[in-house]
């Protein structure tokens, strides 16, 4: 029995750390994040505080409570999950260290109580994490040191930083495009803007030849662009639209406002191109990217705009891709490249995946938003659509890590335009269907059933715009 319940113990461990690893891995490996800003906190309820309580209080009759019902409901709870744990090397190694702490757990007991003592789940996950973040920074600084060398080693190197509330990510690929040509240029992969993410890309794909290296950088915290910053120190600074994303972690739009522009603190800025929403006045080496961009017109087929003046036109769908594009000419301008290199590469632009990307599938039309989740850009894809003839479905979860306001006039903008709206994330509803009154409202509660939903309530005719996207654990 005794063997039997030691096994049980160390399976015990296994699952809660599983459940736990998988949430740090989610929120970047900040505890404060996971213990302050999950947005599912009855899952810490459900798979962890009730089974350490009745760990330490039910004796062995928890393991009938541990196999007939935790391990099922973890099972399930993992199987729903649209975002899984990825066994990265960070996830290995932790899994290796719990392993050799549960071992040491034993030992220390058989030493200290003459006994082989199943080891205790808390203090055993608690020393596993804490060795595996040391491990973890010891790694970062040999990946941080090797980073720094290879930037170094290319003299000619000119790097463009580029951060934002909204439309980074969108700025840093429009900008890669109209570069590519002129210059050996390379950006960092899909949505990769952390100090680490940074650092493994310039370790593993940044190339020796590169003339322009492109680096969108994101932030949690008041620190984290200077971080990113100080290590890259670029030549060129774009600090897009300032709002109130991810306002739950700074508190105040001053909070990210400043967080934004520690951007400017490289010590080798030659050229900063900022949105007008960052509040600082123009000067030798900066320029408000958007005050001269005018005559903006946005229809399912492209749009067009003036800037400095100059007429130019993109297939790109959004209003507010005018304003990514703005910044993209001034610095194409500031690089020396000409208006016809630039008419051409506009001409040629696609939408970024997952951010208005047109699909015709059934006869009905499908438009990709899930990637867009800030109430300018979303309003911006709402007031696009309203242009289509026939009949409008909306998937949303609403604004995620924003506030209830901010919903609430999402909701404002939804009456106007939208025949049926399905909502797809429990976070923002009760916001969403107090203040949505005109259009039919569907609650999808399993994701995985997202395709029979639309294809009882829609048809061929309708307009499908999928806006912004939430993982389950959102």
């Amino acid at each position: 029995m005794s063997i039997f319940l030691s096994i049980s113990t160390v399976l015990f461990i296994f699952a809660l750390a599983f459940y736990v690893i998988t949430c740090f891995q989610w929120f970047s490996y900040r505890p404060e994040r996971v213990l302050f800003h999950f947005t599912k906190p009855a899952w810490h309820v459900l798979f962890f505080i009730v089974p350490l309580v009745l760990f330490y209080t039910t004796g062995k009759w928890f393991f009938i409570y541990f196999y007939f019902a935790l391990l099922p409901a973890l099972y399930l709870w993992h199987k729903k999950l649209d975002k899984k744990l990825v066994f990265t090397a960070r996830i290995k190694h932790f899994f290796v260290i719990l392993a050799c702490a549960i071992i040491l757990n034993y030992a220390l007991n058989f030493i200290i109580h003459k006994a082989f003592l199943a080891p205790m789940p808390l203090f055993v996950l608690v020393v596993s994490l804490f060795f595996s973040e040391i491990l973890e920074k010891i790694k970062f600084q040999g990946f941080k040191n090797k980073a720094l060398k290879k930037l170094g080693a290319n003299k000619e190197l000119k790097i463009i930083l580029i951060t934002a509330s909204y439309g980074k990510t969108s700025i840093k690929n429009f900008l890669f495009e109209i570069l590519k040509d002129s210059f050996v240029c390379y950006k960092t992969p899909r949505s990769v803007n952390t100090m680490a993410g940074i650092i493994k890309d310039i370790n593993e794909n940044l190339n020796k030849q590169t003339q322009i290296y492109i680096a969108e950088a994101g932030a949690r915290l008041k620190g984290d662009i200077l971080e990113i910053t100080k290590f890259l120190n670029p030549q060129i600074v774009i600090v897009g639209e300032i709002g109130a994303q991810h306002i739950e972690y700074f508190k105040t739009l001053d909070n990210i406002r400043a967080t934004k522009l520690e951007a400017l603190q490289s010590a080798r800025l030659q050229m900063a191109f900022l949105h007008s929403s960052t509040k600082k006045e123009p000067s030798q080496n900066l320029e408000i990217y958007d005050e001269s961009l005018k005559d903006i017109n946005a229809n399912l087929d492209g749009i067009s705009f003036t800037l400095d003046g100059k007429s130019y036109a993109s297939p790109l769908l959004g209003k507010f891709n005018a304003t990514n594009l703005a910044v993209c000419i001034k610095v194409a301008r500031y690089l020396k490249m000409s208006d016809e290199a630039i008419d051409s590469a506009l001409s040629k632009m696609k939408n970024v995946e997952h951010r208005l990307s047109k699909i015709e599938a059934g006869g009905k039309l499908i438009i990709d938003d899930s990637f867009n989740g800030n109430f300018s850009g979303m309003c911006a894809s709402y007031e696009l659509v309203s242009t289509y003839a026939g009949r409008k479905v909306l998937l949303t979860p609403g604004i995620v890590e924003s506030d209830a306001e901010q919903n609430a006039n999402l909701a404002k903008v939804i009456n106007e335009i939208f025949d049926l709206v399905i909502i797809t994330s429990s976070l923002n509803a009760q916001t969403l269907l107090k203040h949505i009154v005109k259009p039919k409202i569907i609650i999808l509660k399993d994701k995985n059933k997202m395709q029979e939903i639309l294809a009882q309530n829609t048809h061929a005719g309708d307009l499908i715009l999928f806006s912004n996207d939430a993982p389950s654990f959102i």
